[in-house]
């Protein structure tokens, strides 16, 4: 089996339609990559990235560990959920009394909203076809 280099922890997040796959390493500078770039370069809203961060700040954990993170499905804002869910799992690794303070702050929990189905004789979930008043 493939071993890695540095030892690190690992935690999955889900959000909509994306799935996060975090490697954390304990006693690092605070390097957040994604999908091989840097949590500036891959989101552009300050908003993500401050999602991204808060399991981190909420534990006080944001300066001394580095994450390594592949990304995939959804878009930018369910990927930035889906980083938060495996950031805070990871962490709990790190130190099992976080627990607490990230279940209190909902980053434990899976958010299980989804897109509606489409449903027939309708243009969308619930967009009906428009009728004339003839």
């Amino acid at each position: 089996m493939y071993q890695s280099k540095k030892p690190y922890l690992y935690g999955t997040g889900r959000r909509k339609s994306s799935v996060a796959r975090v490697r954390l390493f304990q006693n690092g500078t605070g390097a957040i990559t994604i999908n091989g770039r840097d949590i500036d370069e891959y989101f552009g809203l300050e908003t993500l990235k401050m999602v991204v961060r808060q399991p981190l700040a909420a534990t006080e954990e944001l300066g001394k560990v580095d994450i390594v993170a592949t990304v995939e499905g959804g878009g930018v804002s369910g990927q930035a959920g889906a980083l938060r869910h495996g950031v805070a799992r990871a962490l709990l690794l790190v130190n099992p009394e976080y627990r607490t303070v990230l279940k209190k702050a909902g980053f434990l929990t899976r958010d299980p909203r989804m897109k509606e189905r489409k449903k027939y004789g309708l243009k969308a979930a619930r967009r009906a076809p428009q009728f004339s008043k003839r």
